[in-house]
């Protein structure tokens, strides 16, 4: 059993969290085209696992093979090297990076705003490349069982080929290139959004594990920079266990489910 909530949890958590953000959006007279829910809600579950990219072991660091293992060691060593930079003294030393950096408000804010200004001004293949990216991570971390027993090639397949179609239906009018940012050159401005909310939402999950997560930081908390966040000791739960298994990942699936129907106003 882990200390990190696993991949799968993750990503049906961040699915989750996009559909239910779809179904404010229509309950708030804003509602999302359905290829914005249905990109948003891929492209959430996809950055909710994202922060592990600190931890070579993680479901992101097989997904794009030799080249996520080496970046996820340099994110590990700069996520290192920053919690030593700016540990309090009531901070404990630490050997590695692990659940530091990568996993706080502050990176999901700096990730989200990045990838909507490449969305923004780097126009339809800087958006295939963003959707590319998430698809494959949202085909591992939802489809994991398939994705383990498949070639990593059926897996870059499978995500070009969704980022391609899911592209070119956004790109048509009233399809939500424009959802929320309305003005001339906002268009994709809003592809960060589930980028930050699948980061905080990974934070979150984390948080309700045994070992908690510093998502407040860089602001300290209790004389401590690197606060671990999360409910008292006795509700959280260990990684893999019955908790997550059987209440959390069903609960996911149902309520991400609702939303979905409700943002498309089949149900309310």
């Amino acid at each position: 059993m882990g200390t990190h909530m696993m991949g799968p949890a993750h990503s049906l958590s961040g699915a989750a969290a996009w559909l239910g953000v779809g179904a404010v959006a229509y309950a708030l007279d804003r509602p999302m085209p359905w290829p914005v829910l249905v990109a948003g809600a891929l492209i959430c579950s996809g950055a909710a696992l994202a922060p592990d990219l600190d931890h070579k072991s993680a479901t992101i660091s097989r997904a794009f093979g030799p080249l996520s293992k080496w970046l996820c060691e340099v994110i590990e060593k700069l996520s290192c090297a920053v919690y030593k930079a700016t540990r309090k003294p009531g901070d404990p030393r630490r050997a590695g990076g692990h659940r530091t950096l990568t996993h706080t408000w502050l990176w999901a804010v700096v990730m989200g705003a990045g990838f909507s200004a490449l969305a923004a001004f780097g126009g339809r293949w800087a958006v295939l490349g963003i959707l590319f990216v998430h698809m494959v991570l949202a085909v591992e971390g939802l489809l994991w069982r398939a994705a383990r027993v498949s070639s990593d090639i059926l897996v870059w397949l499978l995500g070009a080929t969704s980022a391609w179609i899911l592209a070119d239906i956004l790109n048509k009018p009233g399809n939500g290139a424009d959802w929320l940012f309305t003005g001339p050159g906002q268009e994709y401005l809003w592809l960060g959004l589930p980028i930050v909310l699948g980061s905080l939402v990974h934070n979150v999950g984390d948080a309700i594990t045994v070992s908690g997560c510093p998502i407040l930081w860089p602001i300290p908390v209790g004389g401590k920079r690197w606060y671990p966040v999360g409910p008292p000791k006795s509700m959280r739960f260990k990684a893999g266990s019955w908790v997550e298994l059987r209440v959390l990942m069903p609960a996911f699936t149902i309520t991400g489910a609702m939303s979905g129907m409700w943002a498309l106003g089949f149900v309310g």
